[in-house]
């Protein structure tokens, strides 16, 4: 296996203190981008690079630090690579280290079930059959709560798990539903039967979820706003969301009310400026509201904070990824509001902007520009929110950052880290400023106070031994957790 870029190929083997440090960057290095990267296209690089970049590194971190590896997924890591993290673990059995396959229950528990069905799909097609796959396939089937919806919202996802698996159905309905529908004239199950009926009675369509009715509804000519109207109460929120916002409405106060911070931060973007200033109460309140419940124990407790927030042309993201990186820089800001002491924060757009309800991509990144007029005030805490390409004039951020802690601040009574959005593909990370200050990768605003955590290691005065005890740490408290949970 080649060593990572930048990395002596003899490193690791030097033994003492160095290697120690070396195999700590390496870790946070791949939690940084199982933290942001999605696989998908970013604003500087493609859906193809994306991929390619992350294949190698969950490869290189599996073979080289596996009982880590296996541990990330106790951590905030995004659900692309948390699928890619126990794709890997279940293709080399041989390999496996002790409390994997807990880990991995626990971690598939937490998933969408669409993404869990995806990766099964995934395992079959590239024969990956083995005893311990079987086991988790089995288990993860067994704790779904309603077989025979999934049977109606994933039917491709549960037949192929079933069949890859070699298990039999939840019940002899379920499988003759999946793999001999003609069999019955009618079925017990109310989802089921509802399924069958909807073929023909376009009133049975109002008793299925929103995605199988869906398909039903444009079957049968049924108008798209009595559809909706009537299907409501089948929805989720988020699909309720989605469906109000194609139709020009606007989200209910219950359904803001209940939005995590990110997703909201997008919905907010997502309006036209003449709305958000309409709304300017409603949406602030909102964002207010969603940055308390994200800081939860943590609020008021960071004492003067300055953040400087990326707003330039490069927060519009890509196609697949509308104004992501904008919408989690407006999520900091709100939270970093509410984990400030009262009064005690202040938050610096690039562009120069003081209100935040109306950001836009817009323009360059004078990152150096505005980190000076935030160290101006002598905060306790300095958060950079940026895709770290400070280019007015290119390279000021790092130098400032370089000079304020070994010149004016050595004691480092300001604690400075940059949390960025993006995965740069090229570097296997995410761009930093430079290395004067720890950056660690964000994908949801809400996150923000556990990876100020792990920036600690990111400093590189701490090695593998203190970064190992945080991991079992977390992974203790995941299980325990799950096992609640799940009522073991």
């Amino acid at each position: 296996m080649l060593p990572l870029p930048g990395r002596h190929p003899d490193t690791r083997e030097t033994g003492g203190a160095v290697s120690e440090l070396v195999a700590a960057e390496d870790v946070l290095l791949f939690v940084n981008a199982a933290v942001t990267a999605t696989g998908q296209r970013e604003f500087r690089s493609s859906a193809a690079e994306q991929r390619l970049s992350l294949a190698f590194l969950h490869e290189y971190v599996r073979v080289n630090y596996r009982p880590l590896y296996a541990a990330c997924l106790a951590l905030d890591i995004n659900d692309h690579n948390a699928a890619l993290v126990v794709e890997q673990l279940l293709r080399t059995p041989g390999e496996a280290g002790d409390g994997e396959g807990r880990l991995v229950a626990a971690r598939l528990a937490r998933m969408a079930p669409q993404r869990v069905y995806r990766l099964f799909r995934t395992l079959r097609e590239a024969g990956v059959n083995n005893r311990r796959t079987r086991a988790i396939m089995r288990e993860w089937l067994a704790a779904r709560p309603d077989p025979a919806l999934d049977a109606v919202k994933y039917r491709p996802g549960v037949k192929a798990a079933l069949k890859h698996a070699h298990l039999p159905p939840a019940d002899a309905e379920t499988g003759d539903f999946l793999f001999a529908p003609g069999r019955r004239a009618r079925y017990a199950n109310r989802t089921l039967e509802a399924y069958r009926r909807a073929h023909f009675a376009e009133e049975a369509l109002y008793e299925l979820p929103f995605t199988a009715a869906e398909g039903f509804a444009a079957r049968h000519g049924v108008d798209r706003a009595v559809f909706l109207e009537r299907i409501a109460p089948r929805m989720t929120r988020l699909e309720r969301l989605r469906s109000e916002r194609a139709a020009g409405r606007a989200a209910g106060s219950s359904d803001l009310a209940v939005m995590p911070l990110t997703r909201l931060a997008l919905y907010v973007l997502a309006l036209p400026f003449a709305e958000r200033a309409a709304r300017r109460a409603e949406l602030t309140g909102a964002l207010r509201a969603a940055a308390r419940r994200a800081a939860g124990p943590y609020a008021g407790s960071w004492g003067r904070v300055a953040a400087v927030l990326d707003d330039s042309f490069s927060s519009s993201g890509s196609g697949v990824k509308r104004r992501r990186p904008l919408a989690v820089a407006l999520g900091c800001h709100f939270l970093l509001e509410a984990l400030a002491a009262p009064g005690a924060y202040s938050g610096l757009w690039t562009s120069g902007g003081t209100d935040p309800l109306l950001v836009r991509p817009y323009g360059p990144t004078p990152l150096g520009l505005r980190i000076l007029d935030a160290l101006d005030g002598r905060p306790e805490r300095l958060v950079v929110v940026s895709d770290g390409w400070d280019n007015a004039p290119p390279g000021l951020a790092g130098e400032v950052l370089r000079v304020w802690r070994s010149r004016l601040d050595p004691e480092r009574r300001t604690a400075a880290v940059h949390v960025n959005p993006v995965y740069d593909a090229g570097v296997f990370d995410v761009r930093r400023l430079g290395p004067s200050v720890p950056a660690v990768g964000i994908r949801d605003a809400e996150d923000l106070p556990a990876l100020v955590e792990i920036a600690g290691f990111a400093e590189g005065r701490t090695g593998l031994t203190e970064l190992r005890a945080y991991l079992d740490r977390r992974v203790a408290d995941f299980l325990a957790g799950h096992e609640k949970g799940t009522g073991r």
